[in-house]
């Protein structure tokens, strides 16, 4: 009844003589508040997650008090792991589950991926982005644990000599025993330095202060690689040695790391942490990252240089880069090739960015004299040749295993899990920086006018296709194009894209498949314009006359301008709020109540109304109404052009 008197009264309003449109707008905004911004934060609607691997129980207890349900189930099958995710808008992960596309394309309610440490190559992410799901990571969880293990297995390494195609002649050498069946072939004692080879070796070779020394024929196995007469005396094989009742002090003779020089790719937390504590030993710590800038890598103590003038400098290789196609094989036959001559390799970052095969032959060769790998391409590996080495240090992947990192981890992800969804702050995001900012109390308003400014752009353009120009103006601005453009590109593909739902996670990518490029610019405020607000921001199609501008007035965004023509005061725009926009030539005084009179025959109720200042003898209307109209067909009959949206 209520909706029913107020159209009748409309009605009477409207063909009421003598009443002018003061008058109407007063009654129409008398009927209804004008509503009020609702927050639209991504995954607020979170509410229950799964933890599928084993994390802290700190993870649990902090997302229930959060305010979330929590379901934990370990070891689950592909098939388990989609059937429990059906009504789960989370997931928390280790390294053990594997969140394939096939899992992410089924899973219809996730939203949120989350993984408890720093490698995310267990997430299908081109399939979780594609499906507008955010990934994170606790990219500080584990880095001390891993940088931890790192040292050691340095330190574990820096306990073999390796000698091999050193000429010597010496006169005085005698065989500790005789081989075995009489052949050549056995341990040759030296008391004083001075060592003669049998003819059966490669050759003469020059030793000093060695007092053992194995050797082999040429046929024999250990002999095909360079005739390599290598000790490996690592703590790892002392250990075994000693546990085996053994006590062979002159077998594992190492080396000193002081002085050495160590060659670190990558040089993130990880790589960082690693390099100081390192320098506490005395090393000379040189690196490369494309990303670290080298004022920012000297400040920790790291030379940056090129890759190929590294390999030949190191005594010493770790890698701390997550496993990309640039980074797959970083290490491989050609740079192990390039390397100092007994160079060791340490990986404790991901399987597969040492080409294993390579390693295997360049430890074989001598050219890589050890290797400590926590990391493998196939974990567990099932092909053991690098693992069952001799000179080979291994470990089950432990470098977030300590009871601080699993803490640290299963606290961090869950604390991020909670503030998302309070809308608090956005930490760890993988695949989509710009809902970094979403989050941001300065720009989260801005994201807000870039969706409502592209939503503007394709109800008025008609689902444009070409350039989108987004301008950004204003020194807060200045950096802000990267994280406006995708939410200006979801008003634009939110109700065209039949693919799947368009939100800043996948936006980037969405867009070139609707055959639109968007390009973003900055420029600084130009003088005099302080006026309307020193920021702004415009949406415009290239080529074409359809330009918006906007701005943020507190927390409100408001639409200040239409190719040019200037609202005074500017127009709020609030979502769930529709607008209807037209223009109309200024001196037509029939327009506003025949405009009123379509309202009312369509049911829908007038909630603001603003005008733009006369732009070349024309006027912009912007109505806020109850409900977007069925149709603008008998409009564009009295205006000039017309258009509506909602977002």
């Amino acid at each position: 009844m209520t909706g029913e008197r107020e159209l009748e009264n409309t009605a009477q309003l409207s063909s009421a003589p003598g009443r002018t449109a003061a008058s109407w707008l007063r009654y129409f905004y008398s009927q209804r508040p004008i509503p009020r911004p609702t927050p639209a934060m991504a995954f607020a609607n979170l509410r229950k997650v799964l933890i599928s691997d084993s994390l802290d129980p700190c993870c649990r207890k902090i997302l229930q008090d959060g305010g979330l349900q929590v379901v934990e189930k370990q070891n689950l099958s592909k098939e388990e792991l989609i059937a429990e995710l059906q009504d789960c808008e989370g997931l928390i992960v280790r390294s053990a589950t594997k969140v394939t596309a096939d899992v992410i394309n089924a899973a219809e309610k996730l939203q949120v991926v989350g993984r408890a440490g720093t490698g995310v190559d267990n997430v299908d992410l081109e399939a979780a982005t594609r499906k507008g799901i955010l990934v994170m990571n606790t990219p500080n969880g584990n880095s001390l644990s891993a940088a931890e293990l790192t040292c050691g297995m340095i330190m574990c390494l820096a306990r073999p000599e390796t000698f091999r195609d050193q000429e010597v002649t010496f006169p005085m050498a005698r065989p500790a025993f005789p081989p075995a069946g009489g052949g050549s072939g056995g341990i040759y004692l030296c008391s004083n330095s001075s060592l003669q080879f049998p003819s059966e070796l490669s050759g003469p070779a020059l030793f000093k202060g060695i007092s053992e020394v194995l050797w082999f024929k040429r046929s024999s196995p250990l002999s095909t690689a360079h005739h390599d007469l290598t000790h490996q005396r690592q703590i790892p094989q002392a250990t075994a040695s000693m546990k085996d009742g053994k006590w062979e002090r002159k077998k594992f003779m190492g080396t000193e790391l002081n002085g050495k020089t160590l060659g670190i790719l990558g040089l993130g937390r990880i790589g960082r942490e690693v390099a100081t504590r390192m320098q506490s030993f005395g090393m000379k710590t040189i690196g490369y990252d494309p990303i670290i800038s080298p004022e920012v890598s000297a400040s920790f103590g790291v030379q940056q240089l090129p890759l190929e003038e590294i390999w030949p400098l190191c005594d010493f290789i770790t890698v701390h880069t997550p496993l990309l196609p640039s980074t797959t094989g970083l290490l491989n036959d050609n740079t192990f090739a390039q390397c100092k001559k007994g160079v060791r390799v340490v990986n404790c970052a991901r399987g597969g960015i040492v080409d294993e095969g390579a390693l295997l032959r360049a430890l074989q060769s001598g050219q890589c004299a050890g290797a400590a790998l926590d990391v493998f391409t196939e974990e567990p590996p099932r092909d053991r040749a690098l693992v069952d080495h001799e000179n080979v240090i291994s470990c089950p992947h432990l470098g977030a295993s300590t009871k601080e990192a699993q803490s640290r981890c299963g606290e961090e992800i869950a604390v991020q899990f909670v503030d998302m969804v309070k809308g608090k702050s956005l930490t760890g995001v993988v695949n989509a920086q710009a809902l970094t900012s979403a989050f941001s109390p300065h720009t989260k308003p801005w994201i807000g006018l870039a969706e409502a400014l592209g939503t503007l752009m394709r109800a008025w353009a008609g689902s444009p296709k070409g350039t989108i120009q987004v301008i950004t103006q204003g020194t807060s601005l200045k950096n802000a194009g990267n994280c406006l453009s995708p939410a200006v590109i979801v008003g634009l593909l939110k109700e065209a894209s039949k693919q799947a739902d368009v939100n800043l996670v996948n936006a980037k990518l969405l867009v070139k498949e609707a055959g639109l490029n968007v390009t973003t610019s900055h420029s600084p405020a130009a003088p005099g314009e302080q006026g309307f607000g020193e920021c702004l921001l415009a949406v415009a199609l290239a080529g074409a006359p359809y330009q918006a501008v906007g701005l943020v007035q507190g927390t409100t965004p408001v639409l200040q301008g239409l190719n040019g023509a200037v609202f005074r005061p500017e127009v709020p725009l609030r979502r769930d709020l529709p607008l209807l926009l037209f223009r109309t030539q200024t001196s037509d005084p029939a327009m506003l109540p025949t405009m009123m009179g379509l309202l009312a025959e369509a049911g829908v109720r007038l909630l603001s109304y603003q005008t733009s200042l006369v732009s070349d003898g024309e006027t912009w209307h912007v109505m806020g109404i109850s409900s977007l109209l069925p149709s603008l067909e008998a409009w564009k009959q009295h205006v000039t052009e017309a258009f509506q949206f909602h977002f």
